[in-house]
């Protein structure tokens, strides 16, 4: 595998309360991006991934069931998450997305709570493997909102699902087989709510090496404004 991560404050946040997770050793990349007040977001996102990593370390070795692991590694992370939340003021109300991977044996497992994203790219075509959980997303998938008016909504940042935030969390897991040359994005809202797939594919498809276009895709971004925390990651399966 070959992988580059990067995480950027943007053009309008003060703080960066996005963390990005990459663990080769394990196969395992993710992206998180927090939420609350006084920098408790930052928080959130944090305790979240460095959480799930030491989770997977100590549980994942001789384990069959890698993508079973994952998802408890998560409700893990939401059960750390959300008693710091109780126990420090400064952390009250505070959450998280996550989007993370595992990749093994050219296998991916996934597990997915937020609206940060996870894309499949293979043969030139790109797919989402999640779904964002969010106001804006219920509406699209009713049919009240097109994809081009979600992404200028008032309302896109309003998540109906969040890491953290009640004691137990519904996770959104799945499994498939990897061929070669695949690609897998992780990525925050500050990239996808600012470039659709087809912008996002073009942009990886136009580089050989995963560092160069990473740093593409948050320059596009920057230049539409930077209105958001980007965080972005791209492994490229051998």
């Amino acid at each position: 595998m070959r992988w580059s991560q990067v995480t950027h404050a943007g053009r309008v946040r003060p703080s960066n309360e996005d963390f990005v997770s990459v663990c080769p050793d394990l196969g395992f990349f993710a992206v998180a991006d927090g939420m609350g007040g006084h920098q408790a977001g930052e928080v959130a996102s944090r305790q979240a991934l460095q959480t799930l990593e030491r989770f997977l370390r100590t549980y994942l070795s001789g384990c069959a069931d890698a993508g079973v692991v994952l998802a408890e590694g998560v409700q893990e992370a939401n059960r750390v998450v959300y008693q710091m939340s109780l126990n420090y003021p400064g952390c009250r109300g505070m959450g998280t997305t996550l989007s993370a991977v595992l990749i093994r044996d050219r296998r991916l497992y996934l597990a997915h709570v937020g609206d940060s994203r996870i894309y499949l790219l293979q043969k030139g075509r790109i797919a989402q493997l999640t779904e964002d959980h969010s106001a804006v997303q219920d509406l699209v998938r009713n049919g009240g909102l097109t994809e081009d008016q979600a992404r200028q909504h008032p309302y896109r940042h309003v998540l109906t699902r969040a890491l953290g935030v009640e004691p137990l969390v519904e996770v959104d897991t799945a499994r498939l087989a990897l061929q070669p040359q695949d690609l897998i994005l992780l990525c925050t809202d500050g990239l996808s709510g600012l470039l659709d797939e087809e912008e996002l594919s073009r942009i990886v498809y136009a580089f050989d090496r995963p560092d160069q276009a990473v740093s593409a895709l948050v320059e596009q971004a920057l230049a539409r404004g930077g209105t958001d925390n980007i965080s972005v990651v791209l492994v490229a399966v051998s």
